[in-house]
């Protein structure tokens, strides 16, 4: 794999790289995903999807990434398991230096997600998918008529929020100031739902439950002093960090760290695209990124009718 000039090499075997994978091998073009552990990212660690059109029932994130690999290798692409660590993107043969080797590409399709921004409290790792949730337009329907909180300040975290009013009995909006720093329109639709209650000046120190969480330790970031909230879940929504690290410098981020790449997929470098939760977007789910991946085919082929070496 080495010793090959790919048309397309594809860093990252979530949805929007393998969705990416298919559509370019069924253009003819010989496509290679890497990918460090297994296909799926962040949707591997889901263990029922149910907003992902074509499956009455929920289905399994890695059940749904394995597919998704199979379906692409069936086309013609490969994996290659092994982590990049430098990449040199300018010009018209790209380099991708990996634990496993050197790769040469004509294209790059950058697909390495963004994971969230956790507590970083103990057990925390251990009750996700077990009554913690990072994304509540994933999450939110199976808390419906529960009791939730949901921890953050921003326009994130206040979306989410409103999302939960609509599903849950109760909704504790957590947030470690006397103010959210979410834009003005939210504020008036959190404050008119009657089973909101905004939980000021606290900070989440300890999760509590056995095999799920079943409540929270909050720390009263004025005083110090503790209380707990019984709770059927928590979602936590103080950010995002995009995968970016390997390309900054050289691909154009905005402030947050996420790729500048609109609908078309492509970057600022002549040959590269971003797919997926890396590129500026209004909304990151498993349909939005494979749908990126087949956008970014088009590009893909539109660029390499004129490439040269």
């Amino acid at each position: 794999m080495t010793n090959t000039l790919w048309d397309v090499v594809i860093v990252g075997g979530g949805p929007a790289g393998y969705s990416a994978a298919l559509y370019c091998t069924r253009a003819g073009f010989s496509t290679l995903v890497v990918e460090m552990l297994s296909a799926g990212g962040q949707m591997a660690t889901t263990s029922a999807i149910e907003n992902y059109p074509g499956f009455v029932k929920s289905v399994d994130g890695f059940e749904l990434a394995m597919n998704m690999q199979q379906q692409a290798e069936k086309h013609g692409a490969q994996t290659f398991y092994a982590q990049v660590e430098k990449m040199e993107l300018n010009g018209p043969i790209k380099q991708l230096e990996t634990s496993e080797g050197t790769l040469q590409a004509k294209t790059v399709i950058l697909a390495t997600g963004a994971d969230p921004r956790m507590l970083g409290i103990d057990r925390e790792q251990a009750l996700r998918g077990r009554g913690i949730s990072y994304c509540a337009t994933c999450d939110g329907g199976f808390y419906r008529n529960k009791t939730v909180a949901i921890v953050g300040g921003g326009n994130s975290a206040a979306e989410d929020a409103l999302t939960l009013s609509k599903l849950c009995s109760k909704v504790y909006l957590v947030h470690r100031r006397d103010k959210l720093s979410a834009t003005q329109s939210y504020l008036l639709p959190l404050q008119k739902a009657e089973n909101m209650e905004f939980v000021w000046n606290k900070k989440v120190v300890e999760l509590g439950g056995e095999n799920r969480l079943e409540r929270i330790t909050l720390e009263d970031t004025l005083t110090g002093e503790q209380s707990q909230l019984e709770l059927d879940g928590l979602f936590v929504a103080i950010g995002r960090v995009p995968n970016t690290q390997l390309v900054a410098g050289q691909v154009e981020l905005d402030p947050q760290g996420y790729v500048v790449a609109d609908e078309t997929t492509r970057t600022n470098l002549p040959g590269v695209f971003a797919v997926g939760d890396l590129r500026q977007k209004p909304l990151r789910q498993v349909v939005t990124a494979v749908a990126d991946g087949a956008v970014a085919s088009k590009f893909v082929e539109e660029y390499l009718a004129h490439w040269e070496n």
